[in-house]
């Protein structure tokens, strides 16, 4: 099918080549036939790296190369000496090398599939017509010939021809390049010629829908769309750098040029002792590969990846890694109230009529008035009702549906009232009018049905008793009920004067509607975790500031001292006296979208970092300029989802704190695990280099230190950033957002750890030597204090309480690879060849003894500093 006929052909025509049908769309049968003819709608990923290309990759770092061919050279020597044993050791370096560079692809596999499964399930959906129903179905399921229903806030899931629209506009500048929005035209004829920024009868994959609502089909799918042949890669997400990560690259950098010196420092001593040249160079740089915390900006993928997981596991998706960071240092949330805050399952309870003068519950609204009411009310909708095997599905905005639900329960369906009054015209919802339109045919006549806020509507009408309707809306507010208005008026049967002007003024007052959603049961225990945590939370709602004020005080929002005030007593303040306000206002009502802006850069201002929720395409620019923008799963737009960072799949105010405290507890296992591998470098350095420079002997052999390396510096330290979160975690106040990793201590602990690591090695490696008259025994017993003593500090790392009072085995990941890691330090220790290869010399059984008390020594320093509160 080539495009250019898709926006050329008359619409039937195009419908009749697709042989699709405009109302009943296409048949299961159709769809699959149409999949294997024109493939699935999916563009084609960037091509992904090979295990072999991500093998090699490892082998990038300078260190590494070195390394290896300081092997080389190894080989060259064990060659020209003929002597089998030598070959042993540049074989086991290649080996551990290896080896490390395995662990590294199937680690980073690891991280890359858990980001591609968070991003399937953030993937967006489709409205369409099958076999006459309408139905939601993920995008790339979409097949050509498919019947499209576009709403405001959709994203564009495929090209398509627009069948009907109204009022109609459409963002095309990722495809364009012009920022204004479109207003497309399904009837207007379009030249063959017409470039593709003319074709006005069209919608193209990836544009979103700004404003109004439409029906078109399919004309392309996947790369076979205008965005499909621009090559729109997909994956950039997956290699997006924190910058968290940034700093620690950065980091590694610095420590990697010290750890050279040091190295460089002990090469030149180790010359001028006359030690063995291959000797001497093959520990300098063995003791730089171990040194160099190269791996800490992939361990910290790994953790993030980890976290981000098990976000997803508690209904929060992050669709940006560098959110995780930010999620810690969280202090206002910002939170809308339908829905979030309360159980978005609107229920009509009360109803008004002008005539009747009467406030009724619903159940006893029986009369001719109350059910005109409730008619004119659910013309004026776009939701509806799907009863499925008995159960009711609403379909669109709940508060429509409720509205639907309540007529079908007086026994009248939507389609009915639509059938008996078909709609001919309709202004959509606008988050600045607070009104939606529709022209119905009642008869001969045409009459505009207009709905939305009370404030609003009610300047707008002519007549009707209104000390007496405010009194009835505000006992309805009172009683926490969303309450909507209804107007009417006869209309011209000329579709080109119906404007907003004329249609939505000089209108007759019809009734009011009070819903009610009541706030949902944890949100309450969410707002307390969040005012312990030092967060505090802020309701943004549409709703009249009497409702809002009575939900958020219920929910605990509301404190005494605080306020409630309105979108337009917000217009009327200066920027300085809103700043002055601002943290003494709790309650936002009848906003606008610039309000809710305005409200995010006061707070950023005042130098806090803001969580935003939203769901309509106008809330997009607050989500953007909040720190953290969380957009609803359920409700929530394709464009607001583009611009959040997060998305609330059940669109509940406890998955925020819950994302929260799970950003604080992955940023904290962060902390740890790099405080953790830096000391036990550090301990490296220390006695490799106060060993040369006492004894003018190598502590440990190039091999002993590169196994030492292979199992501390993995297993161990990626356990370790699965931790468990805290329990207490969010009763600590919120991180400063430009706090160093290394504050409250950690910079300070990490050297003075590494102090004791290389200090107990010394000990170790003297007194073997001392105790036996050989060097290869000092060998072995500091490369057992050594390595168990930093396995054993993984444990310690856990928390800044004690051991004793987490529990020490709660961490079953740390569980498993402290076993690994003993196993694979045993092995090298005991089994006979083995050990040998490695230089290692069986001990009498009391230097283990002592070996082990020195490993422990680690578990009783810091269990007493902790005891007396000195780390944090």
């Amino acid at each position: 099918m080539n495009m250019i006929v898709s926006h050329y052909e008359e619409k039937e025509v195009l419908i009749q080549q697709l042989d699709s049908d405009e109302n009943n769309g296409l048949t299961l049968s159709q769809v699959e036939k149409n999949r294997e003819k024109y493939g699935r709608n999916t563009l084609k990923a960037k091509k992904k790296k090979t295990f072999f290309q991500k093998f090699l990759e490892q082998f990038k770092d300078v260190m590494i190369v070195i390394l290896l061919f300081a092997a080389l050279i190894s080989f060259v020597i064990a060659f020209s000496e003929d002597d089998m044993i030598a070959f042993f050791e540049p074989l086991l370096i290649v080996a551990i090398v290896v080896v490390n560079a395995l662990m590294g692809v199937i680690q980073e596999n690891k991280a890359e599939k858990a980001m591609e499964a968070l991003m399937q399930l953030s993937s967006p959906h489709a409205r369409v017509i099958r076999d006459g129903k309408q139905q939601m179905i993920d995008a790339k399921d979409l097949v050509v010939g498919d019947i499209l229903i576009l709403q405001d806030g959709d994203y564009v899931p495929a090209d398509a021809r627009l069948l009907e629209e109204s009022s109609l506009k459409v963002e095309e500048s990722a495809l364009t390049g012009e920022s204004v929005p479109v207003e497309k035209d399904a009837i207007e004829p379009v030249a063959l010629e017409a470039p593709l920024a003319e074709r006005l009868n069209m919608v193209y994959s990836g544009c979103s829908i700004l404003y109004g609502s439409a029906k078109a089909i399919v004309t392309q799918t996947g790369m076979n769309t205008e965005m499909g042949k621009i090559a729109k890669l997909i994956d950039d997400e997956v290699d997006t750098k924190t910058p968290l990560q940034n700093k620690l690259a950065q980091l590694g950098k610095y420590l990697g040029v010290l750890s050279l010196v040091i190295c460089l420092i002990i090469f030149v001593m180790g010359i001028i002792d006359g030690m063995d040249l291959m000797e001497i160079f093959m520990t300098s740089v063995s003791l730089a590969v171990s040194a160099i915390p190269e791996g800490l900006p992939v361990i910290v993928t790994i953790v993030l990846s980890i976290g981000v997981s098990r976000m997803a596991e508690h209904k929060a998706i992050v669709k940006r890694l560098p959110a995780v960071e930010t999620l810690g240092s969280t202090s206002i949330i910002c939170s809308d109230k339908t829905g979030t805050l309360t159980q978005n399952k609107m229920t009509l309870v009360k109803l008004y009529t002008s005539e009747e003068k009467q406030l009724k519950d619903i159940d006893k609204a029986q009369s001719e008035l109350d059910l005109k009411l409730l008619k004119a009310a659910v013309l004026c909708c776009n939701g509806d009702i799907e009863v499925k095997d008995g159960q009711e599905k609403p379909l669109g905005d709940p508060t429509e549906t409720c509205l639907v639900s309540a007529l079908m329960h007086k026994g009248i369906t939507k389609q009915q009232v639509n059938d008996q009054y078909p709609r001919v015209f309709e202004l959509p919802f606008d988050s600045n009018r607070k009104l939606m339109t529709t022209v119905n045919q009642v008869g001969k006549k045409r009459y505009a049905i207009v709905k939305g806020a009370y404030d609003v509507l009610v300047t707008r009408c002519l007549d009707g008793n209104m000390e007496v309707v405010n009194e009835a809306m505000l006992k309805m507010s009172q009683q926490a009920l969303r309450v909507i208005a209804v107007g009417y008026k006869e209309v011209s049967d000329q579709d080109d004067a119906y404007d907003f002007e004329y249609l939505e003024n000089d209108l007759h007052f019809a009734g009011l509607l009070g819903m009610i959603d009541p706030p949902r049961p944890e949100a309450k225990k969410a707002v307390v975790e969040c005012q312990k945590a030092g967060i505090k939370p802020i309701m943004i709602t549409g709703d009249h500031v009497v409702t809002a004020r009575a939900i958020a005080r219920e929910l605990g929002i509301l404190d005494d001292g605080d306020k409630a005030i309105t979108g337009v007593e917000l217009d009327n303040m200066s920027d300085a006296e809103f700043e002055s306000k601002v943290e003494h206002i709790s309650v936002y009502a009848r906003v606008s979208p610039e309000n809710k802006i305005r409200v995010v850069k006061t707070w950023q201002k005042k130098g806090y970092i803001v969580s935003m929720t939203g769901d309509g395409v106008n809330d997009a620019p607050a989500l953007k300029a909040s720190d953290i923008g969380c957009a609803m799963g359920i409700t929530g737009t394709d464009v607001a989802k583009g611009a959040a960072d997060l998305t609330l799949m059940d669109d509940n105010f406890s998955t925020i704190v819950a994302a929260v405290k799970e950003g604080r507890g992955i940023y904290n296992n962060i902390r740890k695990t790099v405080g953790f591998l830096l000391g036990t470098n550090i301990g490296e350095v220390v006695l490799v280099f106060c060993a040369m420079l006492f004894w003018k002997q190598a502590p440990l052999l190039s091999m002993q230190l590169l196994w030492i390396n292979l199992v501390t510096d993995s297993l161990p330290a990626i356990a370790l950033g699965r931790e468990p979160i805290e329990d207490d975690v969010m009763e600590e106040k919120p991180r400063d957002k430009n706090e160093s990793l290394f504050a409250h201590g950690l910079g300070v602990q990490i050297i003075l750890q590494g102090l004791m690591f290389g200090c107990l090695a010394l000990i170790a490696f003297r007194l073997g030597w001392l105790e036996t008259g050989n060097i290869e025994s000092g060998r072995t017993m500091s490369f057992v204090v050594l390595s168990l003593s930093q396995i054993i500090h993984a444990y310690n790392m856990r928390s800044s309480k004690s051991l004793f009072k987490i529990g020490i085995f709660k961490n079953k990941h740390l569980n498993q690879a402290t076993f690994i890691s003993v196993m694979m330090i045993f092995i090298v220790l005991f089994v006979p060849a083995i050990n040998h290869i490695f230089g290692f010399e069986i001990l009498p059984v009391y230097l283990y003894i002592i070996a082990l008390l020195l490993a422990f020594v680690p578990v009783l320093i810091l269990e007493i500093v902790k005891a007396l509160h000195l780390i944090q």
